[in-house]
């Protein structure tokens, strides 16, 4: 795509339903006794920055320079959104660890509810991104390597041949590998999806296991 001297993709997937995840990322961000590391208008800014590139590739028609802008924009938005996670998550059991008694069955609830979406919409949008190359390139079908196999695309049919994955199959995936802690009907083809479903299933593990439980444990008594 970026051999060609063209200014614009021929085709480009919309972004309405990633827009839509961020966005309700945002409002389960808000939930008033979660833990918080940082404060909150920082996540919202974040958040507006990486809409940006998502406008500017819907105004622009698939503007290569937008397109670019995004996917590393959205890539590192999502580690960072990964990165606090984990942080929250380490902060939250090292306090446990020193005292049990020192959260709330609700702060413990809300932020593990906080931590595990923001697991599943951020890894969602990281497989979206380099699935074959990310999006426009799944679309306008340049021939890149999948690193995902969908049991739709599987088969010699015609429909089977022209099915191609959209976010809303990279979010089935992200959790399904959230819930299940493995794959389901999408097996990772690659090193680096598989690196990257068992990053996410330990991230969920962790949050589920140990954060969830012992807020219903606290709640139920």
């Amino acid at each position: 795509m970026a051999t060609k001297e063209i200014s614009r993709v021929a085709q480009f997937e919309p972004r309405w339903p990633v827009i839509l995840q961020l966005l309700a990322l945002v409002s389960i961000a808000t939930l008033p006794a979660r833990i918080r590391l940082m404060p909150h208008w920082l996540s919202l800014t974040l958040t507006a920055v990486l809409l940006l590139p998502m406008v500017g590739v819907l105004v622009s028609r698939g503007a290569l320079r937008w397109l670019r802008l995004e996917r590393w924009s959205t890539l590192a938005f999502c580690a960072f959104a990964e990165t606090m996670v984990l942080l929250s998550l380490r902060h939250i059991i090292s306090e446990m660890l020193k005292s049990p008694t020192v959260f709330t069955g609700r702060q413990l609830l809300a932020s593990s509810v906080t931590a595990w979406v923001t697991n599943v919409v951020a890894f969602s949008v990281v497989y979206w991104q380099l699935d074959r190359g990310g999006p426009e390139a799944r679309v306008n079908r340049l021939g890149n390597k999948p690193e995902w196999s969908f049991p739709q695309a599987s088969g010699s049919d015609a429909e089977a041949l022209e099915w191609l994955p959209t976010s809303a199959d990279y979010l089935f995936l992200a959790f399904c590998t959230a819930t299940a802690f493995s794959p389901t009907d999408v097996a990772p083809v690659t090193t680096r999806a598989k690196m990257l479903m068992m990053v996410e299933s330990t991230i969920s593990m962790i949050t589920l296991v140990i954060v969830a439980s012992r807020a219903i444990n606290i709640l139920g008594s």
